[in-house]
């Protein structure tokens, strides 16, 4: 597909599509997972974010040429049906569609432990909070992705310019001892802190359905890529350094280090701004989240393994607002297990960060298949895919999920694709898009 024909002018320029990509990735994580790989793997756990922003660097340019070329609102599902046929698409698609209800009130209810945190409420006050943004998470998409877009931008610049604040306030009180030991469980620890941390790096197979969205695809995606890649490198691997130097072997304890990290410069004043990077980080993640899982809910029930009422708004621009109502009530229906006690914070986060990697591991084989052979994104793709599959066997437990989802979907695919469609032949189904 070429360019002209991929080309919306009313769709979203390259800094609000910009503002979308960081707030697929740049997600509230960030706000409790350097105690928990603290935790598990001491300073040696910066070993694991870097690597990880090393390693999905082919990921993010691996689907962004492949939405570049053909952009669609299926995403990663689409891809899936080109390289494999409908009924693995349906695998994708549920993957990823299903994982929702687990990773948004998991994120939902780190950025209201925050919250509470730094009003100083307690458990109810962060359920609540919780509840809230998972709200405003779908009642952002209920108006349409022009104006969320709009909003998450002017959030994403707040954001960053809140953790660079947190870091250069807190940089005063770094200590290089509070590096040692190094890595006091081992460097195998390392790799399973990685696949829990994928929790944080996820969000690159979101934007594929939202490629369509784009004003000029074929030139965007892959500038909105690189700058999503530089800012989500500089917070990261910035936060994460600075809480292990100044909070030092405080940091596996605490179940707020960046608010830890802010009051060792800001002292009380620290509160309003952790509340603040609390709610954007959160709610950028769920918008893009439940934007991406939205329309590709919309796109399942086009073709039939949905719901037929799911298919409506399912064009670009349009609100698929049968498939937005279905995804709250499940979330919403999550979130009320956690309350009840039901699922932990923890099993959601595996949950999650299961089903993405998963989704994302087969998302690049397809692209394997789709990509002309001997290109750098063809190489990339290769190496994303080999990545992807090593971060998934390190999921232990939580590989239960994704596995009851993958049947669930191929069940679905038996009953209502009776006729397999071809796949299309070996890396055959993308040509270079014309210029």
């Amino acid at each position: 597909m070429g360019n002209n024909k991929s080309s919306n002018p009313a769709g979203l320029g390259l800094f609000r599509a910009t503002g979308i990509y960081v707030g697929a990735i740049l997600g509230s994580g960030i706000l409790v997972l350097p105690a928990i790989a603290a935790r598990e793997a001491g300073p040696a756990s910066l070993l694991a974010w870097a690597a990880l922003l090393v390693f999905c660097t082919p990921v993010a340019f691996s689907f962004a040429e492949m939405s570049r070329q053909e952009p669609d609102a299926g995403g990663i599902a689409h891809f899936v049906t080109r390289a494999f046929g409908r009924r693995a698409s349906v695998v994708a698609g549920y993957l990823f569609y299903f994982a929702i209800p687990f990773g948004a009130p998991a994120t939902a209810v780190i950025g209201g432990n925050y919250i509470a945190n730094a009003l100083g409420g307690g458990h109810g006050t962060a359920l609540v909070a919780a509840a809230l943004l998972l709200g405003a998470g779908f009642a952002s998409n209920a108006v349409g992705i022009k104006l969320s877009s709009r909003l998450q931008l002017v959030l994403m610049i707040l954001l960053v310019a809140l953790l660079a604040f947190a870091v250069a306030v807190a940089a005063p009180f770094a200590k290089a001892e509070n590096f040692q030991p190094f890595a006091p469980h081992g460097y195998w620890a390392v790799g399973g802190v990685a696949s829990l941390l994928f929790f944080c790096f996820a969000g690159w197979e979101a934007v594929t359905h939202l490629a369509a969205e784009f004003r000029d695809p074929g030139r965007d995606l892959t500038r909105a890529t690189w700058l999503t890649l530089v800012v989500v490198g500089v917070v990261y691997i910035g936060v994460v350094a600075a809480s292990v130097a100044v909070l030092g072997p405080a940091l596996p304890g605490s179940p707020v280090p960046v608010a830890d990290l802010l009051e060792k410069g800001l002292g009380p004043l620290a509160a309003p701004l952790t509340a603040v990077a609390a709610a954007v980080l959160t709610f950028g993640p769920l918008n893009t989240f439940i934007a991406g899982a939205s329309r590709l809910g919309a796109r399942l029930a086009a073709d039939g393994v949905l719901p037929p009422a799911m298919a409506r708004g399912s064009g670009p621009g349009e609100v698929p607002s049968v498939s937005l109502a279905v995804l709250a009530g499940m979330t919403f229906l999550s979130f009320g297990a956690a309350v009840a006690g039901l699922a932990s914070m923890q099993f959601q986060i595996g949950a999650a960060s299961a089903c993405f990697t998963a989704v994302t591991a087969f998302g690049l084989a397809a692209g394997t298949r789709l990509l002309r052979p001997g290109t750098p994104a063809w190489y990339g793709v290769i190496v994303a895919a080999a990545v992807m599959l090593l971060i998934l066997l390190f999921s232990g437990w939580a590989l239960a999920v994704p596995a009851l989802l993958a049947a669930a979907a191929v069940w679905s695919g038996a009953r209502f694709l009776p006729v397999p469609a071809r796949p299309l032949p070996v890396n055959s189904a993308m040509a270079p898009p014309s210029r």
